[in-house]
């Protein structure tokens, strides 16, 4: 992602921690060669203070948090991971905040109007996530949308002092170049409202699709599926992949320096989409008299059945065999000694 414009000043970030698993976290660290806090630093970033990461305890937090409630304390980035637990009947004190009396619904609220942006690292933060599933004892919400409606934590029309509205850093986890690079382009000024998608997304990730660049795109173009988990065809007709439907540049780049969900051979679960977690039988597709019910989104489904029929008469011999295998047994150019009608070379 290119950053056009200049940090003109120090970009101060806090960053806290409701109902979540820590992964969003663990995923932020995983960011660049050169460490996570080289990268801030070179863009003028401060994490005022981070639960996990950051030494300050006790005492010196409460400061830092009432200075920004006070006004004494500039905020840029409130960044909020996890789901935003609002049991009891809305009190929130199903999280408190050690030490301060207050649950972290309350201080959420207090900090937001403060911050000149608010950002939910995470499909918890952005949507309730897996919290929020059933049967949800803490009443988890997203801080601008519970599930696929909007409203959650802070509210529909809560805006941040600089205009925007929630900053939708989903995924679960997400990708750490999401995350820093969200940072990073608020800090230089770089995200409008027209750099997000209807539900918050930063377009730079949610303008593509998790199937794009798959590195099983080839069996997914003749439908040569796989069968079991470690097969290395299209995951898409029998194994629950969700790859055509879920936003995320996944497969564009590596994760933790290689690799995607579908590289591991594990299905994409849509998890950068809002009730994600509320899926059954996530490594099974859905089907209705034999065809899958989820099928790619800009796409007609009596075109992809048609499309389907002609690849699957058209697949080579070689991507049929290779589809349900864990290894390569026909290589390109070779199909011939194995009697593969369609001519591979």
């Amino acid at each position: 992602m290119c950053v056009s414009g200049e940090v003109a000043s120090r970009f101060g970030v806090l960053w806290l921690q409701a109902g979540a698993c820590g992964g969003c976290s663990m995923a932020f660290l995983d960011h660049g060669r050169r460490g996570v806090f080289a990268d801030l630093e070179a863009f003028g970033i401060d994490l005022l203070w981070h639960p996990s990461l950051s030494e300050a305890t006790g005492e010196e937090v409460v400061e830092i948090l009432q200075g920004i409630v006070d006004g004494r304390v500039p905020l840029d980035a409130l960044v909020v991971e996890g789901t935003v637990l609002t049991a009891p009947n809305g009190t929130g004190r199903f999280q408190m905040l050690a030490g301060t009396g207050a649950s972290l619904l309350d201080w959420i609220r207090r900090l937001a109007p403060k911050a000149r942006h608010i950002v939910a690292v995470g499909s918890c933060a952005a949507f309730g996530g897996i919290p929020a599933a059933s049967p949800d004892p803490g009443e988890g919400v997203g801080l601008q949308y519970d599930g696929i409606d909007r409203g959650g934590a802070l509210g529909a029309g809560h805006r941040g002092t600089a205009g925007l509205p929630v900053v939708n850093v989903a995924g679960c986890a997400p990708h750490p170049g999401w995350i820093v690079e969200t940072l990073i382009a608020l800090a230089a000024g770089d995200l409008a409202a027209t750099d997000l998608d209807a539900l918050g997304r930063p377009k730079f990730f949610a303008d593509h699709l998790a199937h794009h660049g798959c590195s099983r795109n080839e069996f997914y173009e003749f439908k040569a599926s796989a069968e079991v988990a470690s097969d290395r065809g299209c995951l898409m007709e029998h194994l629950g992949c969700k790859a055509t439907q879920a936003v995320g540049d996944c497969n564009q780049r590596a994760w933790n320096g290689s690799g995607s969900c579908t590289d591991g051979g594990y299905a994409c679960i849509a998890c950068t989409s809002p009730e994600f977690e509320r899926a059954r039988g996530f490594l099974a597709t859905p089907k209705i008299a034999g065809i899958p019910v989820g099928l790619p989104l800009d796409m007609p489904k009596a075109w992809f059945m048609a499309l389907a029929a002609l690849s699957k008469s058209a697949t080579p011999k070689r991507v049929r065999l290779n589809a349900v295998k864990d290894h390569v047994v026909v290589p390109p150019g070779r199909a011939k000694r194995w009697g593969a009608e369609g001519g591979d070379g």
